[in-house]
């Protein structure tokens, strides 16, 4: 599918359309070979060969030998769940990305059959003629033909961050980025044959780093198996000693050590990373790095562009100031027709500027779907409307002949030579000292009255929020349009001497939620600064107007902030900053700056030189719709409505999420401390007090009964409070969290546990009966021991919900997820009790009435030390904050 640009015809016509569809054909997709991914089988079979899994293998091999095949049957089913389940969370992981991906489609100019169209990137073919302009992917493999003042970004090839000037006939490789100007290329080489392709091949084999929460996540996982293992040497040497065979005791210890490993721990995790990332994209923000999911929720300083961001992109020229005075110009969106309202003299020199300044712009408006949008920069769209409202002369601003000297960070400014006449427009600062004449005033230089009257205007409209813009031209002689020279000769050659034609103001409004989004971000601790290009006083304008700004003291102005990092961040740290007429290089710095004072920094950028900020970022966020493609390159996160709200509801997803993994971790270790309190019992008691639970029923509670619910729990929706509190800057398994675990939530079903099973004993008239121990009591007492976890498991996954409120305060069908997951818990208990074939093998049989009356009380049990525990610590932090 192409859709026409009417940019018009230059030079080389380009292939047909029945050519490029032949070439398609033959050469394939120009799309990169699927070198760097793993095959499924591979993938599969790495989820049994990784350090946990060859643990269990080892164990399962040793029950085998030993011979207790049911153990090693149980062991065998742990891997294969585990790893099964493990493939099929990546699987889907993949399916989302591949999805998500998709939803940010490459276009790329080509010209065809004469004209100019956009089509996708995978549609290139070899003997296209590609259009690029600044900011630009290179799609293919081409060799330039026209090159206006070009440099090209090949850091990704040669590792040097200096951009490298292009000529026509040089080389241009698929994958990096137009940095400046203008270029024309022809394609000579697509898909697996390009260059890029063959450096994919090459680092297909190179593992990507693990990232920080990886690296918590398996020393977490890798400190509770050395504490699975040392458990289990205790218990051999226990066993030994009080005269068990040494090959029995062993393989308890073994089991004892598998048992306490919890194999579902990265799954879970895994999968609320994958839930947390779809959740964000349906709110429009789409996640290039899982783990950068977990980091949003800990941003504490958001640095915000303006223009796109906070604004809605959606430019229009509302006033154009002259010497003979001021023009307002009134129409809807883009629609070149509108109502022109001023001076006819003031009209006239505003219709002269106007035509100057879509002259010098490549953007145009078009009508599409019976509405007109911008095409190309929505500034420069909007500059090509004012030109159709003055009935100004407008061109395509391509044509052959032309000479273009292109906008760049540096510069500011953008120059177009038609014939002998310069065209220039660009930020204020950078023209107005270009010009010695103004347009419509006898003078031959901008002095005196003349200068006071730019500077009113300029302040002026600056403080009404407009964007300014100031366009100028120049009758060139033509031995000077025929001097040699690049771009840096021809400019400093042409661009002086100008005559000021007028101040263009351009309105952006608003994004209606911006307001709301920073009121949000300042509950949340998060301090947000403004970092723009712009004029101050514009900045300060928009950001007054949106509630940013809050102190006058705030406004800082790019051309004066310190280079030292200290001083640098010491100004920077507060909410409401705005800073404005910043460069890329800038950005970099005050990156640098903030993370140098502790703070996990979430930085926007949409243009070719905000790549470097970006990388620096520990979350960088690109715009979708208006960015570029070095900058979504560059970004972990990238806005699908450009939208700063949006960073703000990924941030809450981010903290959920975060909170989501601290919840299923509680639940699995408050599991381990009732599976272990049985063991410890036998071995304080020297092997006189009967195990209430066996190596088999520890696995079923892992495997069985506990997996579901913390599944559930990782697909918690964030709390009403998660915006209303600081980012939480802590580990995963932190004091608190292990206290909850090993002093309340764990000693609770220990307790009930421990209760019902010598309960049943005791009524079963176990204890003292010497050789005559009555049959079957033993299997009723271990029933009713697991039936006491099984239920102490299901109010807890209620229980750690929140670490705060209570679970009625929630709402028992809040999460339904977790509702039918104990609802399956239930059940799992009921099969695994009653089915005789399985709880033969388990080693416990359906508990007494005595053993089920005390089972039941572990889910009262659990929730009243958790409420307790809860209302201590509330009423302990608001002691607290009055002893403050």
């Amino acid at each position: 599918m192409k859709e026409s640009v009417p940019t018009g015809q230059v030079g080389m016509t380009g292939l047909t359309t029945r050519e490029a569809a032949d070439l398609l054909r033959q050469y394939g997709p120009n799309q990169l070979p699927d070198t760097g991914s793993v095959s499924r089988w591979r993938r599969l079979l790495a989820e049994f060969v990784h350090f946990f899994a060859v643990l269990l293998w080892a164990a399962a091999g040793l029950a085998f030998v030993a011979g207790m095949p049911q153990l090693g049957v149980a062991i065998v089913v742990v891997v294969i769940i585990n790893g099964v389940f493990a493939y099929v969370q990546e699987e889907r992981a993949e399916q989302a990305a591949a999805k998500l991906r998709a939803l940010l489609p490459a276009q790329v100019l080509v010209r065809r059959d004469g004209e100019t169209y956009r089509v996708p990137a995978r549609e290139v073919v070899p003997g296209d003629v590609v259009l690029l302009s600044g900011g630009d992917r290179i799609p293919a493999d081409v060799r330039l033909v026209v090159a206006a003042g070009c440099s090209v970004d090949e850091s990704m090839l040669t590792g040097e961050s200096e951009a490298v000037a292009k000529q026509p006939g040089d080389p241009g490789t698929g994958g990096t980025f137009l940095v400046n100007g203008d270029a024309e290329g022809v394609v000579i080489a697509t898909g697996a044959t390009t260059r890029l392709a063959q450096i994919a091949e090459l680092a297909a084999g190179v593992k990507r780093p693990p990232s920080p929460l990886n690296l918590e996540l398996d020393r977490i996982v890798r400190t509770i198996a050395v504490v699975a293992l040392t458990v289990g040497g205790g218990f051999f040497a226990v066993s030994a000693m009080i005269g068990i065979p040494w090959r029995d005791a062993f393989l308890f210890a073994i089991g004892v050590a598998v048992a306490l490993i919890p194999e579902g721990l990265l799954p879970t995790v895994t999968l609320s990373l994958a839930m947390g990332a779809q959740r964000m994209a349906g709110r429009k923000a789409l996640v290039r790095h899982l783990q950068a999911v977990e980091t949003l929720g800990s941003t504490t300083f958001i640095c915000t562009d303006k223009t796109g961001t906070l604004t809605q992109n959606r430019m229009s020229a509302v006033e154009l100031w002259t010497a003979a005075g001021a023009v307002r110009i009134a129409g809807s969106g883009y629609e070149p027709e509108g109502n022109v309202e001023g001076p006819v003299p003031a009209i006239n020199l505003a219709r002269r500027a106007a035509g100057a300044a879509a002259l010098a712009s490549r953007g145009r408006t078009v009508l599409r779907n019976e509405s007109w949008q911008p095409d190309g920069d929505p500034m420069e769209a909007a500059l090509d409307a004012l030109a159709g409202r003055l009935q100004a002369t407008r061109s395509a601003g391509n044509q052959a002949g032309m000479a273009r000297i292109p906008f760049t960070p540096a510069r500011r400014r953008e120059s177009v030579l038609a014939g002998n006449r310069l065209s220039v427009k660009g930020a204020p600062e950078t023209v107005l000292p270009l010009c010695t004449g103004m347009a419509g005033t006898a003078g031959q230089g901008i002095v005196g009255l003349e200068a006071e009257a730019i500077r009113q205007a300029i302040e002026r409209m600056a403080s009404e929020g407009l964007r300014l813009l100031a366009v100028a031209e120049r009758v060139i002689p033509g031995a000077d349009v025929a001097g040699p020279g690049g771009d840096g000769v021809l400019a400093e050659r042409l661009e002086s001497g100008l005559v000021l034609l007028g101040l263009i103001g351009l309105h952006d409004p608003p994004r209606p939620t911006v307001a709301d989004a920073l009121r949000k971000a300042r509950l949340a601790g998060v301090k947000v600064a403004m970092v723009t290009g712009d004029h101050p006083s514009t900045a300060a304008a928009i950001a007054r107007e949106i509630g940013l700004a809050l102190d006058p003291e705030r406004m800082l102005d790019g051309q004066h902030l310190p280079e030292d990092e200290g001083v640098l961040g010491e100004l920077l740290d507060h909410d409401g900053v705005v800073v404005s007429r910043v460069t890329p290089e800038q950005k970099l710095l005050v990156a640098r700056a903030l993370q140098r004072r502790g703070h996990v920094l979430a930085m926007t950028g949409d243009g070719v030189n905000d790549g470097p900020a970006l990388r620096e970022a520990d979350v960088g966020v690109a715009m979708g719709v208006g960015g570029t493609d070095v900058a979504r390159d560059a970004a972990d996160l990238v806005l699908l409505d450009d939208d700063f709200s949006t960073i703000i509801a990924a941030i809450e997803q981010g903290r959920a999420t975060y909170a989501n993994i601290r919840r299923f971790l509680t639940y699995h270790l408050t599991d381990n401390v009732a599976e272990l309190t049985p063991f410890v019992i036998w071995a304080l008691s020297g092997g006189f007090f009967p195990l209430a639970l066996g190596v088999l029923q520890i696995l079923a509670l892992d495997i069985g009964t506990d997996l579901l619910p913390a599944l559930a729990l990782g697909s918690e929706e964030a709390g009403p409070g998660v915006m209303r509190r600081p980012p939480e800057r802590r580990h995963l398994m932190d004091r608190p969290l292990l206290a909850r675990v090993f002093t309340v939530l764990g000693p609770a079903e220990a307790v009930v546990e421990m209760a019902a099973f010598t309960a049943v004993l005791y009524f079963g008239s176990w204890f003292g009966a010497g050789s005559e121990q009555p049959a079957g009591v033993l299997l009723q007492a271990s029933g009713a021991a697991f039936t006491a976890v099984v239920l102490g498991q299901l109010a807890n996954a209620y229980a750690c919900r929140s670490a705060t409120r209570p679970p009625w305060q929630l709402g028992w069908t809040g999460n339904r997820m977790l509702f039918w997951a104990v609802l399956a818990e239930t059940a799992a208990l009921l099969v695994f009790l009653f089915l005789p074939p399985l709880a033969a093998l388990l080693g416990q049989a359906p508990p007494s009435p005595a053993g089920v009356a005390v089972a039941l009380l572990a889910i009262p049990a659990v929730l009243a030390v958790d409420f307790l525990h809860k209302t201590i610590r509330r009423k302990g932090r608001k002691s607290g904050t009055r002893g403050s």
